[in-house]
């Protein structure tokens, strides 16, 4: 009987050491390779995007929006190749779908429009990376805003930041709720990648 109760007092205390570990964590994933979130509730920044799928890029540059446009870079976007998979056979996104987009200057431009020319011809070209959105589907914790977070880790060059807390409806959520409402809040009309079933 002594055996069986030092046995459980031992099985008690590695239960307990874990569950300090697990409180003391830095960060609560919602799923494996999902969000990552500070004990505050802040947003990490993802790790290794880069190598993520590659859903496509955009360009909105200042020289052919008045010298005003609102993001004049090349917004490069990356979704978890699982997210992506099941995106294209049901035409939703998993709870839990983590999208990035990281926005690039427009290179060496050498006419007024922002274009350079290259070995190409004249065009846009991508030069240094200078910030980083980032949205997430969670339809407990976004449920105010279409189910989806959107957060903002600076818009300059890098390093950006490690952690963002979430952006106001305004922000964001509110121009994804008026022009992508249809698609899952995101903006599938500008990603072949996303409409393809190939």
């Amino acid at each position: 009987m002594k055996r069986k109760g030092r046995a459980l007092l031992i099985l008690w205390a590695g239960f307990s050491v874990v569950l300090l570990v697990m409180t003391l964590s830095p960060g609560v994933r919602a799923q494996a390779g999902g969000p990552v979130y500070t004990n505050d509730g802040r947003l990490q920044q993802p790790q290794g995007f880069r190598h993520w799928k590659f859903v496509g890029a955009m360009v909105t540059p200042n020289g052919l929006n008045g010298g005003k446009a609102g993001f004049p870079e090349f917004h490069n976007v990356y979704i978890e190749q699982a997210n992506f998979d099941a995106y294209q056979k049901n035409g939703v996104f998993p709870e839990g779908t983590v999208i990035v987009k990281e926005l690039t200057l427009t290179r060496n431009s050498t006419y007024p429009d922002g274009s350079t020319d290259e070995a190409s011809g004249r065009g846009f070209f991508e030069g240094e990376p200078n910030g980083l959105d980032v949205t997430v589907k969670d339809s407990k914790r976004f449920a105010g805003t279409n189910n989806w977070g959107f957060f903002n880790f600076g818009h300059h060059a890098q390093p950006y930041a490690e952690s963002s807390k979430e952006s106001s409806k305004a922000e964001c959520a509110g121009c994804h709720a008026a022009g992508a409402s249809k698609t899952d809040m995101t903006w599938v009309q500008f990603y072949p990648n996303l409409r393809s079933k190939n």
